[in-house]
């Protein structure tokens, strides 16, 4: 931060004495798609690859998401789980099919990562498995097969067929999608229709050998609140949870997204102003739920969100690389805030996606790879998985931008199990320091550490050349008054604080 900085005041006020909610951890869930480097090169290479792995997948990429406590990942998709077919990728490698993977780039895929193979992916990072089972081209009888394959302890011939191909003991599955974005690529479907197929798919959706499945239905793409509406209303009893998925597109056009890294501070605002409206989306989806189930004993899953440029030039335009800068690291701190102050409904996110393809954790080129400002963030924010939500009240002035407003401060803060209370803090502004104090209610505050992410540029990230451009340092520009914080936030900023 540059020390002729000009700064704003702002005032918080932290309720450590009214805890609410349990964040679950796995509102900081991941998402791989059989789409672009995310799956192929990205995470596998294949065991006889020069580039250091496990069999068969990378052990750089383990050794960096195993650091993050990834607490669940979702596979095979997105559009592509729609169009996958679960045999293709068991049994040896040499014998699996080659399919046209039609959604993303044209491209042939092997199936040579398949279920046995992401299951070693999750037990290797020691994520829980989400798996997202076909309807759009699929069927019962199939969905419930893969079902058995994976989760049976019995002597029955899927089980058996899966000992053969090398996995003993079964697998545990908690989280299965019945279908994905069936509005759309998952199969062009009325909410109507759709409600039908679940309840034929969910019948089928069997818990066998002591696993307990948690069904997930396909929900809504952004503002469609009559598919909520319906869906909550026909199949409510027999869901456990609910998607959601909306994607930061600043532009507002599809076509012409913008630039990951080429952007003006008309844009960095749009971008800001675009992803706060995952608030709107909650809150509105949020009343329609508890219209149905006021006791929130259904799940709200935000399985796909993130920021969406136009690609990187040069780069194949279905595979969907782009790079990643200090505004994604902003997006994602602000949108984990928000899963966060809503996990009384929300208890699952999965950020789109983990390496290689949008919004990513980590770049990967051969043997190298890039950690994202992206990946910081998460880093950063580990600290609230499984912890207490701490409701706060934030006042501070509008960070402007033409006739556009938006909050210059967005925050959220829990209380973990030895009692540490956490709070983390975005500045939205990219020209102002903000000089905040923060009030806590029930708290005295002996001992106060902290960490910041911010560069002197907007668009400043990590490149193969320049790795480390972007990340956290320690953070001291703060003073401890008992029952009050000062903390003076620089430009472009996201801080942790852990107050004792």
């Amino acid at each position: 931060m540059a020390d002729d900085e000009p700064t704003i005041t702002a005032q918080m006020t932290v309720h450590a004495d009214q805890p609410g909610a349990t964040i679950h951890k796995e509102i900081y869930g991941q998402f791989a798609e059989h789409l672009g480097r995310g799956v192929y090169e990205g995470l596998w290479v294949g065991p006889d690859s020069p580039i250091p792995n496990t069999r068969g997948i990378r052990n750089d990429v383990v050794a960096a998401l195993k650091s993050l406590s990834v607490p669940v990942l979702r596979w095979p998709g997105g559009c592509f789980a729609d169009e996958y077919h679960w045999r293709d990728g068991i049994g040896p490698r040499a014998q699996r099919p080659r399919r046209l993977n039609s959604h993303w780039g044209g491209v042939i895929d092997d199936n040579a990562f398949g279920t046995h193979e992401f299951m070693d992916l999750c037990e290797q990072i020691g994520a829980q498995p989400y798996v997202c089972a076909n309807v759009g081209t699929g069927t019962p009888q199939e969905m419930k097969d893969w079902i058995e394959y994976m989760t049976s302890d019995s002597d029955s011939a899927l089980a058996n067929e899966r000992r053969k191909n090398g996995r003993d003991k079964p697998w545990k599955l908690k989280f299965l999608g019945i279908g994905n974005e069936s509005w759309g690529c998952g199969g062009d479907m009325t909410p109507e229709y759709y409600s039908d197929n679940y309840r034929r798919f969910h019948t089928f959706a069997k818990s066998l050998s002591g696993n307990r499945i948690t069904s997930i239905a396909c929900g809504a793409n952004g503002a469609d609140f009559n598919w909520t509406d319906v869906l909550m209303s026909h199949i409510g009893n027999r869901m456990n949870g609910l998607s959601l998925h909306y994607y930061t597109v600043p532009s507002g056009n599809w076509a012409h997204k913008g630039s990951a890294t080429d952007f003006t501070e008309a844009q960095w605002h749009a971008t800001m102003a675009q992803t706060l409206h995952m608030e709107v989306l909650v809150g509105q989806h949020s009343a329609i739920m508890d219209k149905y189930d006021p006791n929130k004993r259904i799940a709200m899953i935000v399985d796909e969100w993130g920021d969406w440029f136009d690609v990187e030039p040069g780069s194949n335009g279905g595979f969907l690389y782009q790079q990643n800068t200090l505004r994604d690291a902003i997006v994602a701190a602000i949108n984990l805030n928000i899963f966060n102050q809503h996990c009384d409904r929300i208890t699952m996110a999965c950020i789109a996606q983990m390496v290689n393809v949008l919004q990513a954790m980590i770049l990967t080129d051969k043997q190298k790879i890039v950690l994202t400002p992206t990946y910081d963030v998460f880093q950063m924010y580990k600290v609230h998985q499984d912890a207490t939500l701490i409701p706060l009240e934030l006042s501070a002035p509008p960070y402007k931008s033409g006739d556009s407003a938006v909050p210059t401060l967005h925050a959220s803060a829990s209380r973990d199990s030895a009692g540490r209370l956490h709070l983390s803090i975005v500045n939205l502004d990219p020209d102002h320091s903000v000089q905040l104090t923060a009030y806590l209610d029930g708290l005295q505050a002996k001992n106060l550490i902290g960490q910041v992410l911010t560069a002197p540029a907007m668009n400043a990230h990590n490149t193969f050349d320049n790795p480390d451009a972007v990340h956290p340092t320690a953070f001291s520009d703060f003073q401890i008054k008992a029952d009050q914080i000062s903390v003076k936030l620089p430009s472009k900023s996201v801080v942790v604080l852990e107050i004792q």
